[in-house]
């Protein structure tokens, strides 16, 4: 069972860095991916004369140097994209679900090195990196199996005027997706985006984050080692006008980003006529209902806050319990918010890595004194445990109020706030007082609880007896509100980027 964010039960923690992993690990091989744009099946150095420094999270060491793109090479890129759409269309399933096959095999066989990567360009804690690219493995496979299956229906109209008649649909590619993602899944939320698009037959321009890009650049070189169609895959990195052009573009078809919501809606507004598939951001929550196994709760609770240093859409950051088990549950959490280990990310013992940049760090800090300077109370952390790493801990607040950002605004950090409720009807009404709706977390033994929430939860996602983090790779996963349009999971995808076609006779 793997995660977005940390538990599959109370119990039992997928890719946890207690786990037995080493404590080095195999570091990452020059020829995983090259300082330079991958255009039209060809390698180049070249761009707009300024370069995107990408930095080792930790130690602050210079990773690599990318060029970011011109308009001119974006052209290229979209025009190449668009010409490949016939030779992908007449790939037979089998081709698609082949290739797929062999690239998570090259997945598998570098996976180590993929996972150090990513504890390099992200920050990402080692056990969590590692559980990352195990995610991506299936997540590969899974669209090679979609890939043979994925057809269409039969439709009913052997009545009326179609007595006699046969109908059935066929899905068809819809085209060139444009694909722009985020740092904190820098592997598995490309492929995302590309799997899909593989099984299905659309070419895909890719714009990486430009924190940690490079394992978008490591996929693209395994792309081209496994023969996939030179012209039907694009990397590169660019500033914001050449960005645009990629969304405005008439011969985009779809328009899939990951990303915060401010960013996202602005895409959606400028994108046209072009379908788009948004997975923005949130403040997750989670309800801890009177008849909770507490401690499992607590120590669910308090990963699925801080892995990753929160840096995750569905990382728990509101916490509701039910006022007969507040006090409790509040001093357990608090206990497991203290015992978590922050620093470096090469260390299998560690949860709380550094936050991405210096920007996002400082952002965290000044909403956390914000908070404690309108009268909240800090329960664990509340303070920067090494600023010259971006490393701050993983804190605990009680008593804030709705309107402090810590509340109703993305923390994307370390932080989270708990706050008693009378019963369970109030908690599911604290849930839903948010612009967010992604997923959410309840804890409850109640069968009429469940049903109650699953009725009246207005979000994408209920998951039961664990945090609003988990996510298998394959399910329906997306929000409502401003958490987002459409849904990712490998067979949502795909219908998402193709179009099925009547046929009557």
């Amino acid at each position: 069972m793997t995660l977005q964010c940390c538990s599959a039960n109370a119990a039992t923690f997928a890719f946890h860095p207690s786990l037995n992993m080493p404590n080095t690990i195999t570091a990452p091989s020059p020829a995983l991916f090259q300082q330079a744009s991958y255009i039209n099946g060809l390698w180049t150095n070249e761009g707009d004369g300024t370069f995107n420094t990408v930095i080792d999270k930790y130690h602050g060491t210079e990773l690599a140097r990318m060029p970011n793109a011109t308009e001119a090479q974006m052209e290229e890129a979209i025009a190449a994209a668009y010409a490949s759409r016939d030779m992908l269309r007449k790939l037979s399933a089998g081709e698609r679900s082949a290739k797929l096959h062999t690239l998570a095999d090259l997945i598998e066989e570098r996976a180590d090195a993929l996972a150090q990567l990513i504890v390099q360009e992200g920050g990402k804690p080692i056990g969590y990196a590692k559980g990352e690219v195990a995610r991506c493995i299936v997540t590969v496979r899974t669209a090679a199996a979609e890939a043979l299956r994925f057809t269409g229906e039969q439709v009913a109209i052997d009545y009326g005027a179609g007595v006699g008649k046969t109908a059935f649909t066929k899905r068809f590619p819809i085209g060139v997706i444009g694909a722009i993602t985020p740092f904190n899944f820098p592997l598995n939320l490309v492929l995302h985006k590309v799997a899909p698009a593989m099984a299905v037959g659309c070419p895909v321009v890719l714009k990486p984050a430009p924190q940690a890009p490079l394992s978008a650049f490591a996929l693209a070189a395994m792309l081209e080692e496994i023969g996939w169609p030179k012209g039907a895959f694009h990397v590169m990195l660019s500033g914001i006008p050449v960005a645009e052009k990629l969304v405005k573009d008439e011969r985009i078809a779809m328009l899939s980003f990951t990303g915060s919501d401010k960013v996202g809606w602005h895409l959606k507004a400028i994108c046209g006529k072009k379908k788009v598939a948004l997975e923005l951001g949130g403040n997750a929550s989670v309800i801890i209902d009177e008849d909770t196994d507490l401690a499992n709760a607590a120590k669910a609770v308090a990963m699925g806050a801080n892995l990753y240093a929160g840096q995750t859409c569905i990382s728990t950051q509101r916490i509701y319990v039910v006022k007969s088990v507040h006090d409790q549950f509040r001093d357990l959490l608090a206990k497991e918010f203290g015992e978590l280990k922050s620093g470096d990310p090469n260390d299998p013992a560690v949860s709380v890595g550094p936050i991405i940049d210096k920007g996002h760090f400082e952002r965290i800090g000044s909403w956390v004194g914000e908070a404690v300077k309108g009268g909240a109370n800090v329960l664990a952390g509340g303070k920067a445990i090494d600023a010259e790493r971006n490393i701050y801990a993983a804190t605990l607040l009680s008593h804030t109020k709705p309107e402090m950002k810590v509340n109703c605004a993305e923390v994307f950090g370390p932080v989270a706030v708990i706050e008693a409720v009378t019963d369970f009807r109030e908690a599911i009404a604290k849930v839903n007082d948010s612009n967010y709706g992604l997923q959410a977390g309840v804890y409850t033994n109640s069968i009429a609880h469940m049903k109650l929430a699953h009725e009246e939860l207005e979000v994408g996602g209920i998951i039961i007896n664990s945090i609003p983090g988990f996510r298998i790779d394959s399910m329906p996963y997306g929000g409502v509100k401003d958490s987002g349009l459409g849904r990712e999971g490998l067979k949502y995808a795909m219908e998402e980027m193709s179009e099925p076609r009547l046929i009557v006779y």
